[in-house]
């Protein structure tokens, strides 16, 4: 099969927005409309699971330039079409955008500003359970077996149970919660409804579809169509799946054009941070940051990760080191901040587009959900060099066209040392790490040239049998 990606993404860098808890429009409440003068938690508390910030696409218009001042070129919004939850995975209406977020005319301000700044546009599509409030389960909840849109959900028995626990819900709920009631896919109306939601935002101008939990839609070809349809109105379009591990079965090119590449991101933690990742963060998400592994293995894992899905494929993962469902990374890493360092540096020259969770790059911290959504810091808190260190990686990237789209080859992992390179025709860019407590001697196979490092503060030193690299305890360095 020939398989072809969105080219936009492979030279991509992403920034993850949680819409709650990024910003707020600047104007005064009281002269917003009356569906956004609601009681908000306050936004410096500790993240509930049921409370609202007030975060909205006018605050985040206000956030743009920062974005592009980053060096972001792609923005990933979890959901932020209508429903009752802060994070809105619970869908009410796949066709309008949350009115505390500011509804369509904020959606459509926003748009036009993110595409003016040539930021491209992903938004999540919650394709495999609806809610309660969805039109079309709620018309059941109401009119019980008499409702036309029964066959649109997988129901049981009667009667339903949608809030009551002492008694069974009777209808397929997303792992079991009554509030996600499951579509019924094999149904062709519920189906075709899916297919022209996914085709109405393409069309509306964004830029790609993150489709969350698909592994879970078990009908045969739905994905398949899905992308059809997708990319028939615009073939540049980016789909991406939540897929936490083996995703060899819709990476062939003819369904995703990547996944969210957890199985890059536990080892790479697993690496840099070894025994400092605390363990209390990551035991129940499944992307494994341990148990603690050295540099031969983990350049094990990553050659074979490398080898497990088409190369154009590789070139449009979706890397990450934090998320919106797993603790925040400088938490999980025990707060060391050499650890970090390390994982964005291998997150930022690895194949693939590197993704930035909200706040990541000055500092915020963060246990598991919802500790990991917390308020985005008023400018006075960030950590400024932090920030800095992430800008400095993101142009790296952006202006070395190898460590966009060159192959991937591990040269050197003993113990804590791990080097690879990016090459790309003529040009090859050296990564080296150091992830143990002393100063390392690298020898590298080496005859041409090396000049002064492109990033970190170790040294080359060029010797009668070719190159040798001197870096410090915990550091790396880019050639």
């Amino acid at each position: 099969m020939n398989v072809t990606t969105p080219c936009w993404v492979k030279q991509a860098v992403f920034y993850q927005i949680f819409p709650d808890r990024f910003a707020k429009t600047p104007q005064p409440r009281h002269s917003l409309p009356p569906t956004m003068q609601v009681p908000l938690e306050a936004w410096d508390a500790p993240p509930q699971f049921h409370s609202y910030k007030g975060g909205d696409l006018w605050g985040v218009i206000e956030k743009l330039d920062y974005l592009v001042d980053l060096g972001i070129t792609a923005i990933y919004f979890t959901p932020i079409f209508q429903s009752a939850s802060n994070h809105r995975y619970h869908t009410h209406d796949y066709y309008k955008i949350d009115p505390l977020l500011g509804g369509e005319p904020a959606f459509d301000a926003f748009l036009e500003a993110a595409h003016s700044r040539g930021l491209k546009v992903v938004l999540d599509g919650v394709f495999n359970h609806a809610s309660r409030g969805f039109f079309y389960f709620n018309d059941i909840l109401e009119n019980g077996s008499h409702s036309p849109w029964i066959d649109w959900f997988q129901v049981e028995q009667w009667p339903l149970a949608a809030y009551d626990g002492d008694k069974p819900a009777n209808y397929k709920g997303w792992w079991n919660m009554r509030a996600l009631p499951v579509f019924n896919h094999d149904h062709p109306p519920a189906r075709e409804y899916i297919m022209e939601v996914g085709e109405y935002w393409i069309k509306k101008g964004i830029d790609g579809w993150r489709l969350d939990v698909p592994g879970e839609v078990k009908t045969e070809g739905f994905w398949a169509e899905f992308r059809d349809r997708v990319k028939a109105i615009n073939p540049e379009a980016y789909i991406v799946g939540e897929v936490w591990d083996d995703a060899t079965e819709w990476l062939q090119g003819d369904q995703f054009d990547g996944v969210m590449n957890y199985l890059f991101t536990g080892p790479t933690l697993a690496f840099v941070a070894g025994d400092r990742v605390d363990q209390a963060l990551v035991d129940g998400p499944g992307y494994f940051p341990y148990p603690a592994i050295q540099a031969e293995e983990y350049g094990k894992k990553m050659t074979q990760l490398l080898r497990q899905y088409p190369w154009e494929i590789q070139l449009t993962q979706l890397n990450l080191l934090s998320s919106h469902d797993i603790a925040r990374v400088l938490s999980v890493v025990g707060e060391d901040r050499a650890s970090y360092e390390l994982a964005l540096l291998l997150l930022m020259t690895f194949p693939g587009a590197p993704s930035i969770y909200y706040g990541d790059e000055v500092g915020m911290v963060g246990g598991l959900d919802p500790d990991c959504r917390r308020g985005f810091l008023p400018a006075e808190q960030w950590d400024q060099d932090w920030l800095n260190l992430h800008k400095q990686l993101i142009a790296l990237r952006r202006s070395h066209p190898p460590l966009q789209t060159g192959d991937y080859q591990v040269v050197l992992a003993e113990e804590w040392v791990y080097v690879f390179s990016r090459r790309l025709g003529n040009e090859t860019r050296w990564v080296a790490l150091n992830a143990s407590e002393s100063q390392a001697s690298i020898n590298l196979p080496v005859t041409q040239e090396l000049g002064e490092p492109l990033f970190g503060a170790g040294r080359a030193v060029q010797g009668e049998k070719g190159w040798s690299l001197e870096l410090p305890a915990r550091s790396g360095m880019v050639l």
